[in-house]
């Protein structure tokens, strides 16, 4: 190699690095802009899947959380089918609004009681470990039972950390389309099913019990074909969830996504949905 194609080697190498090196400066530094746009916060954030699903259905909605700067860490609780919660990572001592994947290794369990108590023994392994306080939650699908179901027996337990806040998305409170959904969807104006599913009855003391600290997000899907529906839940099932919880929620809110980006299984990919899920979880008032 002769001294001159040496010397423009190096040369080169020396501008890359530069360059990279400047690129991660101005990266960082938008990080940390829209860190600031966040609350600083030690309360946990769930995540949990649907039927059939895994931890992987919520990483999107995770990953949104870790790259707008509102996160600092993730960790993952796998619940065995005994319901023994074994935690994978750790958070340090300084991590800004953790985050939890909960994944469950008996993902087609129509118990949702059952499903409340993989839940409660997720709460009570970080409660040990991390001497949490206080929780958030976001679930997708059936996930959204297990929240359910979990607050039907434990909203009330003041030996439990606190359910902050409360993300529903494509909830079927009121059965599924071609499963258990009633053939009338329908809502009486009070804004209860006016059929109603035995595992919707079961929730009804909700309303009596639903924790009143607990700001709500219900996010549903219409694919504006008719249908009134996301393809497997109607709008009407997903939105029973005000009935059981807006009277005693500290707020309730809800948030309709329309078109494709509304299916069922698209909405925990949708990026305006996983935007409204940070803003709402994070971002200072």
């Amino acid at each position: 190699m002769t001294e001159r194609w040496r010397k423009f080697l190096v040369m080169g190498a020396s501008l890359f690095i530069l360059l990279a090196g400047g690129f991660l400066v101005i990266r960082q530094g938008i990080w940390h802009a829209n860190a600031k746009k966040y609350r600083q916060s030690q309360v946990p954030t769930l995540y949990l899947h649907g039927y059939g699903s895994s931890y992987k259905a919520e990483e999107s909605l995770v990953k949104a959380a870790l790259n707008s700067g509102a996160s600092s860490g993730v960790i993952r609780a796998n619940v065995s089918k005994s319901g023994k919660v074994s935690l994978k990572g750790k958070f340090t001592t300084n991590v800004n609004n953790p985050l939890v994947e909960v994944n469950f290794a008996d993902n087609k369990n129509g118990n949702y009681y059952q499903d409340g108590a993989y839940l409660k023994a997720v709460v009570e392994k970080l409660q040990a470990r991390y001497q949490i306080k206080q929780f958030n939650v976001v679930a997708h699908s059936m996930g959204n039972m297990a929240v359910a179901y979990y607050l039907l027996d434990n909203g009330q337990n003041k030996k439990l950390p606190r359910l902050n806040k409360q993300v529903s998305l494509a909830g079927h409170y009121n059965g599924i389309l071609n499963y258990d959904a009633p053939k009338d969807a329908s809502l009486r104006k009070d804004g209860a099913p006016k059929v109603q599913t035995n595992s919707y009855q079961a929730l009804l003391p909700l309303k009596k019990r639903y924790p009143k600290q607990v700001a709500v997000l219900n996010i549903y899907g219409d694919l504006n074909d008719g249908s009134h529906s996301d393809g497997r839940v109607a709008n009407a099932s997903s939105k029973s969830l005000a009935y059981l919880v807006a009277d005693r929620a500290a707020s309730y809110q809800e948030l309709v996504i329309k078109g494709k980006g509304g299916q069922h299984s698209r909405l925990h990919e949708n990026r305006r949905v996983a935007q409204q899920i940070v803003n709402f979880l994070f971002l200072k008032s």
